[in-house]
């Protein structure tokens, strides 16, 4: 007979972005903690890469990942916030659509929320819940796991990097503020539909009176009009990386780990 009076169990959550990180750390604590809840922030402006990665995922941790905002997606969101695109000084977009959902998930369960911050990166910082029932734990600072283990994890389990690390150094929304030049010229190349929904935003506020552009100092039409230049720095770029001394192969998958100001509950 079930005590309807004992305490909950502590709920063990991991959320996945999509992300290298995340994606290593969901693989290397499957057999660590079974009764390990997944979860996916759906953004409803996510990659199809990314969606992809997250299917082979849930088949290969053998347990569905919850997909959160099934229902509110960035267009309810965006309402919801007058109309203002989000900035990277004014990112209402991981609050709402990562971190509410979350927490309205969770309840008030005593949770355990398992986030991958490797080992060479302690000083990370990003969004996290702050609701006190809520407490956070990093195995692979635990455990000493830092970024080539993390691509080792992921060639061993067969799963690899998803297939938006051949032009993009990180996930998150397709429009996202914090990608680069060179990742928006790859948007366009990629995925031109989702480019075009980006200017097109970039349009309604320009409509609105506002002088909003996705990318710092330009517009995308102005952005995708030299794109050879921006392809050819960034190639530069790449060649001065891969003579420095030491350089490990790992590394021509981006440099995410110097972009401190980026959403950790996004790109992890």
């Amino acid at each position: 007979m079930t005590d309807q009076h004992a305490p909950k169990p502590v709920r063990h959550l991991l959320g996945l972005s999509g992300g290298k990180d995340s994606s290593a750390l969901a693989i290397y604590l499957r057999d660590k903690i079974p009764e390990m809840e997944y979860f996916f922030a759906d953004t409803g402006a996510e990659l199809p890469e990314t969606l992809e990665y997250i299917d082979l995922l849930e088949d290969y941790l053998g347990k569905p990942i919850a997909r959160l905002n099934a229902a509110k997606s960035f267009e309810y969101y965006l309402k919801l916030n007058g109309n203002f695109l989000p900035t990277a000084r004014t990112r209402w977009c991981t609050p709402e659509l990562k971190i509410r959902p979350f927490e309205q998930y969770v309840g008030d369960d005593q949770a355990i929320t398992y986030v991958g911050i490797r080992a060479d990166e302690p000083h990370r910082k990003g969004y996290l819940s702050t609701k006190p029932n809520i407490s956070a734990r990093y195995p692979f600072i635990e455990d000493g796991i830092k970024k080539e283990d993390v691509f080792e994890i992921l060639k061993s389990s067969g799963l690899g990097v998803p297939k938006y690390y051949e032009w993009r150094s990180r996930s998150g929304c397709y429009f996202c503020f914090f990608q680069r030049k060179d990742e928006w010229v790859g948007l366009s190349e990629k995925h031109p539909e989702l480019f075009e929904k980006a200017k097109a935003y970039e349009q309604f506020h320009r409509e609105a009176g506002r002088d909003h552009t996705w990318s710092p100092g330009e517009d995308l039409e102005e952005l995708v009009a030299r794109a050879d230049d921006i392809r050819a720095k960034a190639a530069l770029q790449q060649e001065k990386e891969a003579a420095r001394p030491k350089k490990k192969l790992l590394d021509q998958f981006g440099s995410d780990d110097d972009l401190d100001e980026g959403c950790l509950v996004c790109f992890k």
